[in-house]
């Protein structure tokens, strides 16, 4: 008794262990890790500091560009007198000064360039905001599978103890000879998948674990248990206005982003065939001695105008006018998409809510004939075939009604994603 006793206390220990290593997250702890640390979020977001580091670079043309010097050389020259003896001399010079150029005018060009620029920092940011939309689907899809492998387990073992309870009671028949032995195999057979059920199920908890984890971004692997329900909070009962939801579609909206700055790029290669007058200044003292006294200055107005490039610039236009034409029919192509995106995620979300109102009833009913059922087959009232189908519908039901309410909750996030809400898109 005493080992008995301590090969428990050692089980318990070890069970309670386990469970207090598992980590309880909500869905809103999920939402918080992933804005933290899923790598997709922190790359859209590099992203967006690259493309507005672009503008800078370009918008920098327009300021003065000022650069300072300072040189001291010396030089040793040799050659020979009048008498063809060698000689040599040795000359020592000093200069420092600063420098200025300032673009006075170039056709708009660099105006427009950063105008694009500015465009193409927007469309980065909307490519983040989509970016979002897709982790938030991930993470949803991830937490509700997870959610739905925990119930399986319970489920499971729900079916395993009553094809038990079935096994039971078909063998005290098959004993007592009111059953043949197909009936008796059958029940074993039952059994047997239910087991395979409820194994498979808990399996299936550590890869749903790992597809959260992995869409929260975290770095390791930890056992994990989803808190929450299986209620669908964004139902969109009454049909919307999916035109005025796509006015705020990320996807649209970095399309029309991208259109504004190719529309900018052809205004910036019509610049190019406009002249460059650039201003300069800068002054300087020189001298052979430190620190020299020359002083130096100038200013100036420089003009450059392309002739002949070999077609260069009119290659350019073209290249433009095609990227904006390519543009605009993306813009479109998306704008299209994603209305059609929108339609059909809100039809499989109300045929989903509906199914989990009907499997709900059929659970229920099937239930309740079960009961009836047990109590007919065990006195005799009602034949093998019938009972056994009637069981079957038992499993079948519960098992319906979950994956009615885990599909109902996915549909939720396609259509939530569709809508291009965010991660931080509080249902």
């Amino acid at each position: 008794m005493r080992i008995s006793f301590t090969v428990f206390s050692l089980l318990l220990c070890y069970f309670c262990s386990q469970a207090l290593a598992q980590e309880t997250l909500s869905w809103q702890d999920c939402v918080k890790e992933a804005a933290k640390n899923n790598p997709d979020l922190i790359a859209a977001v590099e992203n967006v500091n690259q493309q507005k580091a672009a503008k800078d670079i370009t918008a920098s043309t327009l300021y003065p560009q000022i650069t300072s010097s300072l040189n001291a050389t010396s030089a040793r020259t040799a050659g020979t007198d009048a008498k063809g003896n060698a000689v040599s001399t040795t000359g020592d010079s000093y200069s420092y000064g600063v420098s200025g150029t300032q673009l006075v005018f170039d056709g708009f060009k660099t105006i427009n360039d950063v105008n694009a620029a500015s465009a193409t920092v927007k469309a980065a940011q909307e490519a983040y905001r989509f970016t979002s939309t897709q982790v938030r689907l991930e993470l949803r899809n991830a937490f509700v599978n997870l959610l739905n492998t925990q119930e399986a387990v319970k489920v499971n073992e729900e079916i395993v103890k009553i094809r038990r309870s079935n096994l039971v009671l078909i063998t005290l028949r098959y004993q007592s000879g009111l059953e043949h032995k197909g009936a008796l195999l059958t029940a074993e057979a039952n059994l047997a998948q239910a087991n395979f059920g409820l194994s498979q199920a808990k399996r299936d908890i550590e890869l749903a674990q790992r597809q959260l984890i992995k869409a929260m971004g975290a770095r390791e692997f930890k056992p994990v248990y989803a808190k929450g329900d299986f209620i669908v909070a964004d139902s969109a009962k009454i049909k919307p206005d999916f035109e005025e939801i796509i006015k705020n579609n990320p996807s649209l909206l970095e399309a029309i982003a991208k259109r504004n700055s190719a529309a900018f790029s052809i205004k910036s290669a019509y610049g190019n065939f406009a002249p460059q007058l650039t201003g300069s200044a800068g002054a300087n003292k020189a001298g052979s001695r430190w620190s020299p006294t020359g002083d130096e200055w100038n200013l100036g107005l420089g003009l450059t105008m392309p002739i002949f490039e070999g077609g260069l610039r009119m290659a350019e236009l073209s290249q433009a006018k095609a990227a904006y034409n390519q543009a605009k029919e993306n813009e479109r192509s998306t704008k299209d998409s994603a209305i059609v995106s929108l339609e059909q995620t809100w039809v499989s979300l109300q045929d989903a809510i509906e199914t989990v109102s009907v499997q709900y009833k059929s659970l229920i009913a099937t239930e309740e004939r079960a009961k009836i059922a047990d109590m007919e087959f065990s006195t005799g009232f009602m034949t093998y075939d019938n009972w056994t189908i009637i069981q079957d519908n038992l499993v079948t039901a519960k098992s319906g009604y979950l994956s009615s309410q885990t599909n109902a909750l996915l549909a939720e996030a396609s259509w939530i994603q569709a809508k291009g809400e965010t991660l931080e898109y509080a249902n």
